[in-house]
């Protein structure tokens, strides 16, 4: 079986251009795959409080209801913000775009290159999250978490590579299932609650005094549970994937998975701390919630095969937007141009598998231990949600447009909050974030060298009215060659027909070949000089180079150009190369950076 036709069985067909219009979202398909991100974090975001407030004790876990209202009051201010944002640049881009239009491109690149990161670790964190619920549900299978979040990645790599239509149609059923199971679990819960089946003595009531809690726990404990908001910025960023109206079916998407996540989450949080449910290492929040609700029967496993079946496919919205934003900054000369090519199924092929082998290397180097990654995982989402609402902010101030002071009044108050968030994470979380002061401005640095090369290629290809290329008198091609064969007489024919001095050279390791070389060269093609170069360390490259270098000086001063032509024969199956020595890729790989050699391969096919 070829490599085209296992290509063919996991990716498809290759799809022509004009189907392009084909590949867009309608609003239900984008919920479910721009979504998918923001709607799992409902299965670790209350967690992530319980966890900081588990410090002081079970009595603290009231604390939770306030600061999820928090959350909940800066997920609007989020979503009102980025609705503004979809509207003001519908061609996509998102954070990176409004903090490169509004204030500069520095900030631009730092909003960038944190989403860029936080979709690598979009993908870690929320394939090992999944096979963590896998394992709680099935603990003979917690040695293999490491092995099982590396298929997974790979599954929805290949499943990306297929094309975004087919990806979300794929996704949308584990997704609406999801909202579903949490949906009869919230509802189930808070029916037991309402008749009285759940004792209230499982939680400490609302402003109960608690001992030793500090304002630093619980700001710490609020920026925990801003981990919940991550992914909210991803359909800013790929507006171009929607059904015309796209902004309009992305701002409405938006709405919705507002909407959703809010009531998803408070009511988890509500849940939690009726139930008294503490954070467990070996089993999550959710699975606790749904035991004490359901027992352990099947609504407990449908929830459980649910949620980790989101915080996998949660990783769709990095494989969504990741490709998008690297096409941005692509076309801004910021990343290699090989980011801005369609594969065979018009999705951004490059920056799929990217982000596939950057995830599993993560998953791998943390031994699927991606916990201690959430907070830098806030912190990358807030750094570009800090930086788009004050170029928003910057923006109406300086177009000022109908009804600007109540958009401005909004960018305002995300800024505010999502600075004060921001803060707060470094505050309380600088052990486990510092590493982001490190590492984005290596990233800044690198975008500007990539953009810096770009820059000087153009100003070198650029044509010039008064420029005249310097006409070459000749050109003397040099041939080298290990005998007398088919391959020699097909690369002497083309050599003719380039060159107006031809050289054949010939590398002896002893006296002996060099002499017997000659007389039959005499006899074979005396009209065309022969140089024999004798070898004494068996080298084959270094005595080329030298002489290559002697013909080259001589060219310039007689204004000649100097073409090396390389003679290859390519075997009928590629195993056969391994069986031959690769002197002429080793050739064509010195004089490859030569400023005044032009290198010519001429092949010969074998047929048998």
């Amino acid at each position: 079986m070829n490599k085209t036709v296992i290509k063919r069985m996991l990716i498809g067909r290759p799809l022509k251009t004009r189907e392009l219009g084909d590949q867009k979202l309608n609003k239900l398909k984008a919920l479910a795959i721009l979504s998918s991100d923001a709607l799992s974090s409902v299965a670790y975001g209350t967690e992530q409080i319980l966890l900081v407030l588990a410090g002081v004790g079970a009595i603290a876990y009231w604390y939770s209801i306030p600061i999820a209202v928090g959350v909940l009051v800066l997920l609007t201010a989020l979503i009102l913000s980025y609705r503004q944002i979809i509207y003001a640049y519908p061609q996509g881009g998102g954070a990176y775009v409004v903090s490169r239009n509004n204030l500069g491109e520095n900030a631009g690149l730092i909003a960038g290159g944190s989403l860029l990161v936080d979709y690598i670790l979009t993908v870690a964190v929320s394939v090992t999250a999944g096979t963590d619920a896998i394992t709680s549900a099935f603990p003979a299978l917690h040695h293999y978490n490491v092995p099982i979040a590396c298929f997974l990645v790979l599954c929805i790599t290949i499943l990306n590579l297929r094309g975004v239509t087919e990806s979300a149609s794929v996704l949308a059923y584990p997704v609406y299932l999801f909202v579903l199971a949490l949906m009869i679990l919230l509802g189930t819960g808070l029916w037991k609650i309402m008749n009285g089946e759940v004792p209230e003595t499982l939680h400490s009531p609302i402003g109960t005094v608690v001992p030793g809690l500090s304002l630093f726990l619980l700001l710490k404990a609020f920026s925990s549970g801003c981990s919940a908001l991550t992914g909210v910025e991803a359909i800013s960023n790929a507006v171009p994937n929607f059904k015309e109206p796209s902004a309009k079916n992305a701002v409405r998407t938006l709405t919705m998975m507002g909407i959703i996540l809010a009531v998803l989450f408070s009511g988890t949080t509500f849940l939690a701390y009726y139930l008294g449910i503490s954070p467990k290492v070996e089993e999550t929040v959710i699975s606790q919630i749904a035991s004490e609700v359901f027992g352990r029967n099947v609504l407990y496993y449908f929830i459980q095969v649910t949620t980790a079946l989101i915080l996998v496919l949660a990783a769709n919205t990095g494989f969504a937007a990741f490709p998008l934003l690297a096409v941005n900054l692509a076309t801004d000369k910021y990343m290699p141009r090989i980011f801005t090519i369609r594969g065979d199924r018009l999705g951004y092929s490059n920056g799929i598998v990217t982000l596939g082998v950057a995830s599993i290397l993560l998953i791998i180097i943390f031994g699927g231990n991606t916990e201690m990654l959430i907070p830098l995982y806030a912190v990358g989402v807030f750094i570009p949600f800090t930086l788009s609402q004050t170029g928003m902010i910057l923006k109406w101030l300086k177009e000022k447009p109908a009804g600007w002071k109540v958009k401005l009044s909004i960018n305002l108050i995300g800024a505010i909050i999502t600075f004060t968030v921001l803060v707060i994470l470094f505050t309380t979380k600088f052990t486990q974030v510092w590493s982001v002061l490190l590492f984005l401005p290596i990233i800044v640095f690198v975008f500007h060298h990539i953009n810096t090369h770009y820059n000087n290629v153009a100003n070198q290809l650029r044509l010039e009215k008064q420029h005249q290329i310097k006409k070459l008198e000749g050109n003397i091609v040099i041939l080298p060659i290990a005998g007398i064969t088919k391959v020699v007489e097909n690369s002497l024919a083309y050599a003719e027909s380039v060159g107006d001095t031809i050289i054949a050279v010939y590398v002896a390791f002893d006296r002996e070949s060099e002499k017997r070389m000659e007389e039959k060269w005499n006899a074979y093609r005396p009209d065309i000089r022969l140089v024999t170069l004798h070898s004494q360390y068996r080298s084959l490259i270094r005595p080329l180079r030298r002489f290559i270098d002697v013909i080259e000086e001589k060219g310039e001063e007689n204004n000649n150009s100097v073409t090396v032509i390389i003679p290859q024969f390519i075997t009928k199956k590629s195993w056969h190369n391994i069986l031959h020595n690769q002197s002429s890729l080793l050739l064509k790989a010195h004089l490859l950076y030569r400023r005044n050699v032009i290198v010519t391969t001429v092949p010969f096919r074998f047929k048998k």
